[in-house]
């Protein structure tokens, strides 16, 4: 891979200084946007700090202890804690318990569903609740690595140890798996619901055509992907784990078998997080070394959004209109850029 360190180039287009500083005060391990002008930032500890487009901020203790994973459907925040709860965040700053684990067991994954349906799973079970309070569990065959709604009907992708198991909560049917040798932690549906794709324990990626189950194999990174993002519409997948954004093809049928992933914006730091913007074929890409790039994926033009300041980029996030970038890194440096 090319180690050409494109911010060492005059031409290279900045935007520093139209970023709009966040002080969080604490380490900050991922962001996202509820709504289109709030953006939270989730702290290691048990504090959420939500900051709107005007630079007005809410600070919230959400959990008895650290927030171990997040997600939002858009209208909720939903965070997972080592106090075994499940809570749902508002834009306004209102918080809801949706769950206590009756052990207390940490919980290790979240997902949600547009319906208000939340998933989360403690050890090696999965859970769902629906937007009418009705709740459901499955035992996979081992510690729950990953979990992911299908983007219809309402189908839940358990990733877990040699493979994944599609639960469909609201049927008796028997789950189908899909197998694998290996771990499988973090797992993401295509948005035409025709593929499968997860993050390996290993350096690596594997997915499943949906129609026929037919394997795909995404090897060759030199460490572990800790971050995916679809494209606009789906016809590629980002992803970290290299010393550039690799841009998996799913235009087609057969999405990425037998074809070569473009490798874009590199670096001589790895890329840690990635965040695909909503409507148009750009992306969002934090490094290792605390740079962040917009790059356009059709041709690769960059864009300087922060300049490296030794400390991983720990977190991305595009509000639903594409017109906010949120970024956080793991020394509580933060930002807001509106395009």
């Amino acid at each position: 891979m090319s180690s050409f360190d494109p911010i060492s180039e005059s031409s290279i287009v900045s935007v520093t200084d139209r970023v709009n500083k966040v002080d969080l005060d604490t380490p900050a391990n991922a962001v996202h946007f509820i709504g289109n002008t709030v953006a939270a930032f989730v702290s290691s500890e048990e504090r959420v700090l939500l900051v709107d487009d005007t630079g007005g901020w809410t600070k919230l203790g959400v959990h008895d202890g650290g927030i171990l994973c997040t997600t939002t459907d858009g209208k909720r925040l939903i965070t997972g804690g080592d106090d075994g709860k499940v809570v749902a965040v508002t834009p306004d700053g209102l918080t809801e318990t949706i769950v206590t684990d009756s052990k207390h067991r940490w919980i290790d994954n979240v997902a949600t569903h547009p319906d208000g349906t939340v998933a989360w799973s403690a050890g090696k079970t999965a859970y769902v609740k629906t937007a009418k309070g009705e709740e459901k569990s499955f035992d996979a065959p081992s510690t729950v690595g990953g979990l992911a709604f299908a983007p219809k009907g309402l189908r839940l992708a358990i990733a877990h140890y040699n493979g994944v198991t599609l639960w469909f909560p609201n049927m008796a049917s028997t789950p189908e798996v899909l197998e694998w040798k290996g771990s499988h932690l973090g797992v993401t549906f295509s948005a035409d619901n025709r593929f499968l794709v997860t993050t390996m324990h290993e350096a690596a990626l594997h997915g499943w055509r949906l129609a026929d189950n037919k394997h795909m194999r995404m090897t060759g990174y030199p460490s572990r992907v800790r971050s995916m993002s679809w494209s606009a519409g789906g016809k590629a997948l980002a992803t970290s784990g290299a010393d550039n954004v690799i841009l998996w093809p799913f235009g087609s049928k057969d999405g990425p078998m037998g074809k070569e992933p473009a490798m874009l914006a590199p670096l001589q730091a790895k890329v840690s997080t990635v965040a695909c913007h909503p409507k148009d074929d750009i992306l969002a890409a934090g490094y290792s070394d605390g740079t962040i790039l917009m790059v356009r994926i059709q041709d690769g033009a960059e864009i300087l959004v922060r300049r490296n300041s030794g400390t991983p980029v720990s977190g991305l996030a595009w509000n639903a209109k594409g017109s906010l970038l949120a970024f956080a890194t793991e020394d509580g440096d933060a930002g807001l850029l509106p395009l």
